[in-house]
């Protein structure tokens, strides 16, 4: 199954032919949807079913959309739609704006932007630790690069409100993610929102249409990767098979109280993936942040850039949260237990080099932007 899911991935950003990445899409959306039911508990089951209506949805709205450019165009190639559409987009501005209205709607399925979000806590908290973190990494970057290619052409073309509906979901979906994690009450569904808030802050790569944003979004989702997968290993780690008296979910704040205690290295660890993550200096995902406000600044973004860093400072409240609960509060009896319960070696190798990355990101980041920049001007982004 995984094995079909990355091919899928592959498929869908190694091709310009919209049916392609139709197929792409299908194929690895099918096998995650396994995947997640694998996961056996009951809201898993639920997990997959939402996950799987919402999909199929959104395959709907990428069907209709392609049907739409297809009508206008006569072409499934995205470069033959975007050279049709640079000489004449007015005489088909109604076909276009159904077009880019159903495209938008997919990819927002895809990349969980509000107010398409509404699956992925729920799906999140219903898979387990591993594919969840899995989830909030290799389908986004995938819709990322189609949404590239699809999107800037069509701004490139003069489409100005698609840039005024982009600009909207950017800043609706960065605030209302941070909003929503501000009240989570389980540490899961916390990073799910927290995700979401990173897909608006990275979608704003694809609004400015720079090749110094395009850069700033691999750099960016490679800085987050590292620190996510980091920090769903952590929750990987210590789940427990059998939920507590009165538990309700499998990752409450609770369950960290006073972890400095209990396990001292790993709520160190569990600290510095929620400063990456909140982007404080000089740990791994400030830096992508920086680069991408200041590529937002360099795009003539300027309100947007504000709203940037506004965001980061609003998550900063909920990733401290949890430091608060690991390092000021007392361990709650009962969960002590199943801190490091299933550290295998795999797992501390993981959460090893995440660690590593996170904190000597600063020496990565030149390196990086060097072999980024390389493949976005080859790729004629």
């Amino acid at each position: 199954l995984f094995l079909f899911m990355i091919a899928g991935f592959q498929f869908m950003v190694a091709t310009d032919n919209l049916i392609l990445i139709f197929v792409g899409l299908e194929t690895a959306s099918l096998a995650l949807y396994t995947l997640i039911a694998l996961h056996n508990r009951s809201k898993s089951f639920e997990a997959a079913v939402k996950y799987f209506t919402m999909g199929a949805l959104a395959a709907g709205f990428f069907a209709f959309g392609s049907m739409i450019l297809y009508a206008i165009s006569g072409s499934v190639e995205i470069n033959q739609i975007a050279t049709v559409l640079a000489e004449d987009h007015y005489s088909n501005i109604g076909y276009v704006l159904a077009a880019v209205a159903f495209m938008i709607a997919a990819f927002g399925f895809k990349l969980s932007m509000v107010p398409f979000h509404t699956w992925t806590p729920d799906v999140y908290e219903g898979s387990s630790a591993a594919l969840a973190g899995y989830m909030s990494i290799v389908p986004k970057i995938a819709g990322f690069v189609v949404a590239m290619r699809l999107f800037e052409f069509l701004v490139h073309s003069g489409v100005v409100w698609l840039q005024v509906i982009l600009y909207i979901g950017v800043v609706v979906t960065m605030t209302a993610a941070n909003i929503w994690a501000l009240v989570q009450s389980d540490v899961k569904r916390m990073l799910a929102y927290s995700s979401i808030s990173h897909a608006g802050f990275v979608m704003a790569a694809i609004l400015i249409g720079t090749t110094q944003s395009n850069t700033g979004l691999f750099l960016y989702w490679t800085l987050f990767s590292v620190t996510n997968l980091g920090a769903f290993t952590m929750l990987w780690v210590n789940r427990q098979k059998n939920l507590l008296p009165g538990q309700s979910s499998d990752h409450p704040y609770e369950k960290f109280s006073g972890m400095i205690k209990t396990m001292p290295m790993g709520a160190v660890m569990m600290g510095l993936f929620m400063l990456s993550l909140a982007g404080i200096p000089p740990f791994g995902l400030f830096w992508g942040k920086l680069y991408m406000i200041g590529s937002a600044v360099s795009g003539g973004y300027t309100v947007l850039a504000l709203v940037m860093a506004l965001n980061s400072a609003i998550a900063g409240y909920y990733y401290l949260k949890l430091i608060v609960f690991m390092f000021m509060k007392e361990p709650m009896v009962g969960y002590d237990k199943f801190y490091f319960m299933n550290a295998s070696t795999a797992l501390k190798t993981i959460i090893g080099i995440a660690v590593i990355g996170t904190i000597f990101s600063v020496f990565a980041v030149n390196p990086l932007l060097e072999v980024i920049t390389v493949f976005v001007y080859n790729s004629g982004y």
